[in-house]
């Protein structure tokens, strides 16, 4: 993913070589205990004492998901579906330029609101035109190869 333009990267820089050994330490970790619930000790900051906090599976996709990222090196930025972006922000995410984003926007292919003269998208419809995108071009991708298939 592309990052957008007002984001910092990981604390306003690339992971550096122990964040990645560290979060692939903690993904090995988590993956381990991923047939059940996993557990994780943290001490309580009051009392200094060790407390469980038990990750429900979509907890631990999450953090599991994040993980690789930061592991692979990768920058990550995270954004609330419910989060508003701006053209800029929206056609980072999706990489497309921004006035290619707004003929999108303008022929309906991706709902905006405006506030003011500005438009205005909502993080949770930009992801979804980026997922029925991505769709449409692996199927794309399956039919090419199929037809590459059927010449040898």
């Amino acid at each position: 993913m592309t990052l957008p333009a007002n984001a910092l990267p990981f604390g306003n820089r690339l992971p550096s070589a122990d964040d990645r050994q560290i979060a692939n330490q903690l993904r090995r970790i988590l993956a381990s205990q991923k047939a059940g619930e996993a557990k994780l000790r943290v001490p309580d900051p009051k009392t200094r004492k060790p407390v469980e906090i038990s990750l429900t599976p979509a907890m631990s996709d999450l953090f599991l998901e994040l993980l690789r990222h930061i592991g692979s090196g990768d920058a990550v930025t995270l954004v609330p579906i419910q989060q508003m972006l701006t053209t800029q922000q929206a056609a980072d995410l999706l990489n497309m330029s921004r006035p290619y984003l707004i003929r999108l926007i303008e022929k309906g292919d991706i709902p905006h609101s405006m506030v003011g003269r500005h438009r205005r998208l909502k993080a949770e419809d930009v992801f979804a035109y980026k997922a029925a995108r991505d769709k449409i071009r692996s199927k794309a991708m399956d039919d090419l190869i199929a037809e590459g298939a059927d010449l040898y």
